[in-house]
C-alpha cells in the first residue's frame, strides 16, 4: 500500500525513514516544495531498504499521491522571532489550505496523519478543511511523550519500556497530564512494582519523571536544535496501525465532541485504531487531579483553536 508524506523536512524524512525500516507499507512517496530535499531524502532512505525492509521510496509532486491509503502531514513554517503562536497558527493554517487541497484532489481516499506542530491544533485545522470525518483525521498527539513516560519509567524501574503500560493525555505541550494512577508494569501497578523493586515511587520521583516528560523536547531542541527520531518512529507507528487493521491502542489527538465537559476539542486520548482511524476512545479512570489537569489542558487547546481565523 502507498504512504504519501507531505514535508520533506526532518520530521517528515525521520518518519518515512521509520517506515521504510519497519516495512510500513509497499511504497512511500514524498512530496515537499523543494523537489530536490524530497529527492535527496528519497534516494538516501532508499538506499536503506536492502538493509530492512523491501519498501519502495520514491519523491513527487501531489499527483504522485495518487492511490495513497494514508498521508502524512508534516508541512508547515518556523515560528519567526516576535511572532505569536496565533499568528504562526494562522501561517500555518494557509500552508494546509494549499497541501489538504491538493491531497483532496489526487488521494481523496486517504486517511491524514498530522504530525506538524502544534499539533493538536493543526489536526483541528486538518479536520476543518478536508472532506474527512474526525475519525479519519488522526494528530500523532502524546504519542510521543507516551513513549517518552514509558521509556523513564523503564529506566527506574530497570525494565524494558514494552512493559510499561502508561498514558499521557491531553496536549502535546506545557500541559500534557502523565497519568499515574492507572500506570502498570505489566500486570501490576508501577509503585507496586518500584516497592518490590526497592525504587519507591513517592511524590519527589513522580514529579522528577513528569518534569522529565514535559520537558524533554526542551533539552533536545537545546542539544541539537529540533526534535525527528521519535516522532518519526511514532508517526510509522499509527500508520502501521491503520495500514494493517491493527485494532492499536495508541495515544493520538482527533476532535472530540466531548472530554470532561469540554466541548469540540482536538486532544489525545488512548484510542483504538485500525484501517479506517480511530475506532473508539478508552478513557482511563482518573483520579481528581488529573481529571482537572485534563480539563485545563483540553481548556486551553479550545481556546486556541478557538482564535484561529479559518
Amino acid at each position: 500500500m502507498k504512504v504519501g508524506v507531505v514535508g520533506a523536512g526532518m520530521v517528515g524524512s525521520a518518519s518515512a525513514y521509520a517506515m521504510a525500516l519497519m516495512g510500513v507499507g509497499s511504497q512511500i512517496v514524498l512530496v515537499d516544495q523543494n523537489d530536490k530535499l524530497s529527492l535527496a531524502h528519497a534516494q538516501d532512505i532508499s538506499h536503506a531498504t536492502p538493509f530492512a525492509a523491501p519498501v519502495q521510496v520514491t519523491s513527487g509532486g501531489y499527483e504522485d499521491l495518487k492511490g495513497a491509503r494514508v498521508v502524512v502531514i508534516a508541512a508547515g513554517v518556523n515560528q519567526q522571532p516576535g511572532e505569536s503562536r496565533v499568528a504562526l497558527l494562522d501561517r500555518n493554517a494557509d500552508v494546509f489550505r494549499q497541501v489538504i487541497g491538493q491531497i483532496e484532489e489526487y488521494a481523496p481516499d486517504a486517511l491524514l496523519v498530522v504530525a506538524t506542530n502544534p499539533v493538536d491544533v493543526m489536526t483541528y485545522v486538518a479536520w476543518k478543511l478536508s472532506d474527512n470525518t474526525k475519525q479519519q483525521v488522526i494528530g500523532t498527539g502524546t504519542v510521543l511523550d507516551t513513549a517518552r513516560f514509558r521509556t523513564l519509567l523503564g529506566g527506574y524501574l530497570g525494565i524494558t519500556p514494552q512493559s510499561v503500560h502508561a498514558y499521557v493525555l491531553g496536549e502535546h505541550g506545557d500541559s500534557e497530564v502523565p497519568i499515574w494512577s492507572s500506570a502498570m508494569a505489566g500486570s501490576v501497578p508501577v509503585t507496586q512494582l518500584a516497592e518490590q523493586m526497592k525504587k519507591p515511587l513517592g511524590a519527589k520521583q513522580i514529579e522528577d519523571i513528569s518534569t522529565q516528560v514535559r520537558d524533554a523536547a526542551y533539552s533536545i531542541i537545546d542539544g541539537k536544535g529540533s526534535t525527528y527520531y521519535g516522532i518519526g518512529a511514532g508517526v510509522a507507528r499509527i500508520v502501521r496501525a491503520i495500514l494493517d487493521d491493527e485494532r492499536s491502542v495508541l495515544s493520538v489527538s482527533i476532535m472530540s465532541d466531548d472530554i470532561l465537559g469540554v466541548k469540540d476539542v482536538p486532544v489525545s486520548l488512548p484510542r483504538v485504531i485500525g484501517a479506517d482511524g480511530v475506532i473508539t476512545d478508552l478513557m482511563p479512570d482518573l483520579s481528581e487531579t488529573e481529571t482537572e489537569a485534563l480539563i485545563k489542558s483540553a481548556t486551553l487547546i479550545r481556546d486556541l483553536a478557538d482564535r484561529l481565523s479559518l
